[in-house]
């Protein structure tokens, strides 16, 4: 049987993983610092624990003994994740979590990381191609934990795969995010502050981005794995074309705001690997994304009348 303990698991990508984990026979162990959630999942089991407690930790995975670890927990508060100490908290935390699972005899962890990890100078991100050069803690701390996963892994035989997520959006986005901000502020008749929108990023729905860290979870490939559409796009056409769904592009204001001089022009994902090993493909396009994520919102928005939004930056 393959047992899994999904971290992370009321998350932004992680919920999104329960149906797809189920799907492919798993039994499902979700962990969360406060349980489950209200709208739970049938099949899978809550549970409650502090990550950042080796104790606690030790004695979850003791107590489960999973055949397999899907690692998505992580500090990711918005604007802050980037440069908070947290981020080393959550290496060592991880650290602990993999060497618990080691030791219960676990076959099969996959754990993610980030776009970050990649010198974005290069614009164009390839797993063993493109430099590692992060240029933030997150980014570093990021990478820290994929050569020790690697490492660690080679020594215990250990099989072990590190999914590079790239930009991504969806039901539940953290509402600072870009396309989050986009729709709110649309949907609430409210101008869309955004700078001048000629950056060129590589977006994945949200779903996508988890059915592909399922897939590679239920694969053998090893090592890292870029987690992406590989399709780039030019921001602000992805702005207009969520401005012309709502039929507010009135309300886009392009070069409302300044851009960091250090920004980088292009980020863009090679997804060779997930397609060609991991044998993954998306179930959603740009479009059809866009309408699930703007009916999402339309749900969520309704009844209430938020109208003050801070501008967002498209880094």
């Amino acid at each position: 049987m393959k047992k899994v303990l999904l971290t992370g698991a009321t998350g932004f990508i992680g919920r999104h993983c329960l149906p797809s984990l189920l799907s492919r026979g798993y039994e499902v162990h979700a962990v969360s610092l406060k349980g489950g959630p209200a709208d739970k999942w049938p099949g899978g089991e809550w549970h409650q624990a502090d990550l950042l407690n080796s104790e606690q930790v030790r004695a979850l995975v003791e107590r489960l003994r999973p055949t397999h670890l899907l690692h998505l927990a992580w500090y990711a508060v918005p604007g802050k994740f980037w440069t908070s100490l947290e981020n080393v908290r959550w290496v060592q935390a991880s650290l602990d979590l993999l060497q618990a699972f080691a030791q219960c005899e676990g076959r099969r962890a996959v754990m993610a990381g980030s776009c970050a990890e990649y010198d974005w100078r290069c614009g164009y991100c390839s797993e063993g191609a493109t430099p590692l050069s992060p240029a933030t803690l997150y980014g570093v701390c990021k990478h820290s934990l994929q050569m020790i996963l690697e490492g660690f892994a080679k020594e215990k035989q250990l099989s072990a795969a590190w999914g590079r997520i790239f930009f991504l959006y969806g039901p539940h986005e953290p509402p600072e995010k870009l396309v989050a901000y986009i729709i709110r502020s649309l949907l609430s008749g409210v101008p869309a502050r955004c700078s001048h929108g000629d950056q060129i990023r590589d977006f994945l729905y949200v779903q996508d981005v988890a059915d592909a860290l399922v897939a590679l979870l239920d694969s053998d490939v090893r090592g890292p794995v870029n987690i992406a559409s590989g399709q780039p796009i030019i921001l602000k056409e992805l702005i207009y074309t969520i401005a012309e769904k709502i039929g507010r592009r009135d309300l886009i204001q392009l070069g409302a705001t300044p851009s960091p001089l250090d920004e980088p022009h292009l980020i863009v994902a090679n997804n060779f690997r997930l397609r060609d090993r991991v044998g993954w493909q998306p179930m959603y396009g740009l479009q059809t994304g866009l309408d699930a994520t703007i009916e999402w919102w339309q749900q969520r928005l309704r009844g209430s009348h938020t109208a003050n939004y801070n501008h967002f930056n498209l880094v």
